[in-house]
């Protein structure tokens, strides 16, 4: 026969307690009003999206901010609806502790830009096709020709590396890709094309590129040339 001692008393009656609060605690929360809603954005400064475009998807159905109590949330829902916007990467909904209704946003970096008979898109750093924006212009090297030829993770691989690059960024302003898949770039200053040749041997392009560059700034021979061919991996061959 078990003898129920004090201290066996004393545990069941603290779980009992810690039960009892856990459940208070938990129906208050669920019938906690939603105070106000908020939107944040991470990573990129310049905005493809109003913060109210969001905010507009956070209060379904027109409801009233004073009525919305935090159990009526689906937040599940409200994540989906935000996440098929075409110019949000990821979006994260929760209700933070002094009830305010928050989406954490990370918009889609456009890497390059499309103008084709369709119209005018971005390439994201993803390979896909993203909008434009009523609301921010990018910056990006304006892509040309049969781009559909080259493997979306290859060419998002060769814009991000530009983007990633501040010399980079700042000299290539253009990429044509022709229909064997190879790519002609465009430079900002001079009128010499570079022939970048297939997307392999990315990186190592780019560095002999970098390096031929600042040579030829410094014998200022870079306004005698008509063609950059960084096929070659262990050379750059130059045409006058």
């Amino acid at each position: 026969m078990k003898i129920f001692t004090w201290t066996n008393i004393r545990l069941v009656l603290m779980i009992a307690v810690v039960i009892f609060l856990y459940s208070f605690t938990s129906q208050r929360n669920a019938m906690r009003k939603i105070k106000k809603t908020e939107v944040v954005f991470v990573g990129e400064k310049n905005l493809f999206l109003k913060p109210e475009t969001v905010n507009k998807l956070l209060i379904e159905k027109n409801q009233d901010l004073k009525t919305l109590k935090k159990d009526g949330l689906d937040l599940n829902k409200l994540e989906k609806s935000i996440n098929q916007q075409k110019l949000i990467e990821k979006a994260d909904v929760f209700v933070s502790v002094d009830g305010v209704l928050k989406a954490v946003v990370k918009q889609k970096t456009p890497l390059g830009r499309v103008f084709d008979e369709t119209g005018s898109f971005y390439i994201d750093n993803e390979g896909n096709s993203m909008p434009l924006s009523d609301n921010y212009t990018a910056r990006v090297p304006l892509l040309s020709g049969e781009i559909t030829v080259v493997k979306k993770e290859k060419l998002s691989e060769v814009l991000r590396m530009i983007a990633e690059d501040d010399f980079l960024k700042k000299n290539i302003i253009g990429v044509q890709v022709l229909p064997n898949g190879s790519l002609i770039m465009a430079n900002r200053n001079y009128d010499y094309q570079i022939d970048f040749g297939r997307t392999i041997n990315i990186e190592t392009k780019f560095k002999n590129y970098k390096a031929f560059f600042q040579k030829a700034v410094s014998d200022s021979t870079l306004n005698k040339y008509k063609r950059i061919n960084l096929k070659f991996t262990k050379q750059v061959v130059c045409i006058k």
